[in-house]
């Protein structure tokens, strides 16, 4: 009898020291963050509180169940492939694994030590190179674009300082407010009227495009220093692409209206559908390959480097 009541307290001993480190493991797991435990895997409160940010708590309750229930489908699942060894996928496993581990070193070593700049001529010997092969698949432009109410005053104004602000040539009005100016007692101001330069009037043009714009636009775009593609265009202004490429073959300032607006395009530079790309558009896709070429050489260099250095160093071994 004594001898059983010693047994017990020994199993009542144990089991009581096993609950209190199962209770131990449980709130050390809770404090990490750890919301679902199944077969070792981990499931984090941090992931179910990011999915269900914003969510009242209905949804929140109703997308956390199906949530944990299609992640334990899933480590069930692949639990179950796991304990039954496939030979194929454990090989495709580590091709992959040693994939990564080539592609990971090769990206460290360009990062690190080939040159990532380009020299102008060497873009432009490429450039002069490939020649005729650099064909725009459709035209570029570069140029500005108003959109204006058809009742917007001063549209005859923003034509004209649109095609000063393109270097063109306008007609003065008659009535010059430079030189027509009252000094307010009734006589002409006699003041001489200096010049602009070319320069200077297309500045001025621009300002007075963009105040006008400011003011009545409902649209407007500068992009004097950039191409925009056709297709770009095409978003801006209500023509199909055939007779967009139509106008932009007689004219440097283009115009339509619909029922509500009127667009002007002002072309201040363009190259169509067909012909060469101009340099400065093709540089990105030359200094891409240029890049892509060199990192080539570079990776096949260092593989040639890497086994002649294992080589001499023995590491190689080869049997007769």
């Amino acid at each position: 009898m004594r001898l059983l009541m010693k047994n017990t307290t020994i199993i009542l001993t144990l089991t009581g020291c096993l609950l209190l480190c199962g209770c131990d493991v449980l709130e050390r797991k809770h404090q990490a963050g750890v919301a679902v435990e199944l077969n070792g895997h981990l499931l984090y409160q941090s992931t179910l509180d990011s999915l269900t940010m914003g969510m009242d708590s209905t949804e929140r309750a109703a997308t956390i169940e199906q949530y944990i229930r299609q992640w334990a489908e899933d480590m069930l699942v692949s639990d179950g492939a796991r304990s039954q060894r496939n030979d194929d996928i454990e090989k495709m496993v580590e091709d992959y694994r040693h994939t990564l581990y080539i592609q990971a070193y090769a990206q460290r070593l360009i990062s690190k030590r080939m040159p990532k700049n380009v020299a102008d001529s060497t873009i432009e010997a490429l450039y002069n190179q490939l020649g005729n092969r650099l064909l725009l698949k459709e035209s570029i432009v570069k140029g500005i674009v108003v959109v204006v109410p058809n009742e917007a005053p001063g549209l005859a104004d923003l034509r004209d300082w649109l095609r000063i602000a393109n270097g063109e040539k306008v007609e003065k009005k008659k009535a010059d407010s430079h030189n027509r100016r009252s000094n307010g007692k009734g006589k002409r101001n006699t003041q001489p009227v200096v010049e602009l330069s070319e320069e200077e009037m297309r500045s001025e043009a621009l300002d007075n495009i963009e105040k006008f714009a400011y003011q009545n636009a409902s649209g407007y775009e500068l992009f004097t220093e950039e191409w925009k593609t056709a297709s770009e265009l095409l978003l801006l202004l209500p023509f199909e692409r055939n007779e967009l490429d139509g106008r932009m073959k007689k004219d440097s300032q283009i115009e339509i209206s619909d029922s509500i607006n009127t667009y002007l395009l002002q072309v201040t530079d363009k190259h169509l559908q067909g012909e060469l790309m101009p340099l400065d558009y093709a540089r990105p896709q030359l200094e891409e390959y240029i890049l892509s070429t060199r990192q080539a050489d570079f990776l096949r260099s260092e593989r040639i480097r890497l086994y002649e250095e294992a080589v001499e160093k023995g590491k190689v071994k080869f049997y007769e």
